[in-house]
């Protein structure tokens, strides 16, 4: 079934504002997906059909794309989705025990949101965070430093409908559909809120200010 008419009429308002930055509309293709994921939370075959549609390309093209990229969800996932890094540095760090005792914490299929529809999870590949090993997300935004103790505490609050502020970033977490949105290329106004950078990654910065070392001429 197609979206409603109403709904239709909105998403094709907001793809020809996408498309119409691009200098060929197949390039919008990724921004699509996640307007479409910000309508249903993720990405149905009604939002295949209507990015092929808006894009003049095949269904299958679309989904060679959505099946690649683990950022578009083929399910619906929770109000607040929570990655836990496993890659080889944060997994040392504790990557692996948070992933093994939140899942056991949550219990049931991890592959379907808890019940309440608040929390999913999912092992995450390398987030260019390692800095701040072990880390999470949810919904796209960092927690460093993470522990099993942490995580659990995290989840607890997001289920409580607490507001909760992640490390670097804006100031709380929003919800799914919303950072779809945000990620479609329709902001918030909030990109400026938070810690932009903490300290681990500006210690390189630090050290070099405090021993005057400074970058070699071009070609030199």
């Amino acid at each position: 079934m197609a979206f409603e008419p109403d709904v239709a009429e909105r998403l094709e308002r907001d793809a020809k504002e996408i498309i119409a930055r691009y200098p060929r509309p197949r390039s919008a293709l990724l921004p699509l997906l996640h307007l479409v994921q910000a309508e249903e939370g993720h990405v149905s075959k009604d939002g295949v059909d209507f990015c092929a549609t808006q894009l003049g390309i095949t269904p299958a093209q679309v989904e060679g794309v959505v099946t690649f990229y683990t950022m578009y969800k083929q399910r619906p996932v929770g109000e607040y989705h929570v990655g836990v890094c496993i890659n080889t540095l944060c997994a040392v760090m504790g990557g692996d025990q948070i992933w093994a005792e939140l899942s056991e914490y949550l219990g049931g299929d991890q592959s379907e949101p808890t019940p309440d529809g608040k929390v999913s999870i999912e092992r995450i590949e390398c987030n260019a965070a390692c800095d701040y090993a072990p880390v999470m997300t949810v919904n796209w935004e960092f927690f460093d430093n993470m522990t099993p103790e942490k995580a659990r505490r995290l989840v607890d609050d997001l289920r409580a409908g607490k507001t909760v502020a992640p490390t670097r970033g804006a100031d709380s977490v929003c919800g799914w559909r919303q950072a779809s949105r945000i990620l479609a290329g329709f902001p918030d106004g909030r990109a400026n809120e938070g810690v932009q950078a903490g300290p681990e990654s500006l210690c390189g910065l630090r050290l070099a200010d405090e021993r005057g070392w400074t970058a070699p001429e071009a070609g030199r």
